[in-house]
């Protein structure tokens, strides 16, 4: 199953992202959600399909999301979460 996604940035935290399908654009999205979220910046649109390669997200869980519940919240990571990440990359690193 392929969609046609728009992703938007929120204007109160930079690395906070909401996926909608193109098509339903935020109508699904709960009122208290869109309030906390803030003014959605429009970042970029994305074509989904299962096994697409996503940085932060499997494509079939956003895909699976997007369909029972018309939005995939993406927040940032965890600051320990974040700091693992990088000592992760860090051992791996020839010196």
């Amino acid at each position: 199953m392929k969609i046609i996604c728009d992703i938007y940035k929120s204007a109160r935290d930079p690395d906070m992202y909401l996926y909608v399908k193109k098509q339903e654009a935020l109508s699904r999205v709960p009122d208290a959600l869109k309030e906390k979220f803030g003014k959605p910046l429009h970042a970029m649109t994305l074509l989904l399909e299962p096994g697409k390669k996503l940085a932060r997200v499997e494509a079939e869980t956003l895909i699976a999301q997007l369909e029972e519940k018309g939005f995939y919240l993406q927040l940032p990571p965890a600051k320990d979460q974040e700091m693992q990440e990088i000592h992760l990359k860090n051992s791996k690193l020839s010196l």
